[in-house]
């Protein structure tokens, strides 16, 4: 795997780039193309707490986790621990799904263990569809906190793509937007 350690209001001793490059070494065990695997961690340092994102791109889908703890080492085992556990879902869902998708190019899912399926885990307990309204960010935005969701799905009328807009952990607001527009 190929690592790119950036350290935000921190700086990335060698002990903190051993510590992750360790940890993630492990992990490799998992990807089939640990060459072509590519590996962005960002450690910062916040007031009270330490943050720890990593970023795995393989080539059909990112894995991300991230972790805020008081110890920065602390944080750097339970991102890796989040990371498996994700791991271990996906393989648990295609499992049972008998679907490899084109996920199992990429991941060597026989490494995994699976998770013993919990009552009501991963079940999709309801379904809605409703009509996508042409509207503004503004009024996507005011529809959203109207409804107290942290996220509202509209249709741009700038450029008739598929929009959500959402509230970031951060402050501020997000927009996803897809990259094909509306036929």
């Amino acid at each position: 795997m190929k690592y790119q350690i950036i350290g935000k209001n921190i700086h990335v001793t060698d002990g903190i780039s051993n510590a992750l490059q360790s940890k993630l070494a492990k992990m490799d065990k998992y990807f089939l193309i640990n060459e072509n695997v590519e590996c962005r961690c960002v450690v910062s340092a916040h007031k009270t707490a330490q943050k720890v994102e990593v970023t795995i791109f393989l080539p059909n889908m990112p894995l991300r986790a991230e972790v805020e703890h008081e110890d920065l080492y602390a944080a750097i085992d339970l991102v890796i621990d989040k990371l498996e556990d994700q791991m271990r879902r996906i393989k648990t869902r295609m499992d049972r799904s008998n679907n490899r998708l084109s996920l199992g190019k990429a991941i060597d899912f026989d490494q995994i263990v699976a998770e013993e399926k919990e009552e009501g885990q991963d079940v999709i307990v309801r379904a809605k569809s409703y009509y996508l309204q042409p509207m503004s960010i503004e009024e996507a935005i005011t529809r959203m906190e109207a409804l107290g969701h942290p996220f509202f799905m509209y249709l741009d009328e700038e450029d008739d793509r598929i929009s959500t807009v959402y509230v970031r952990n951060d402050g501020g607001y997000g927009v996803i937007q897809a990259e094909n527009p509306i036929k």
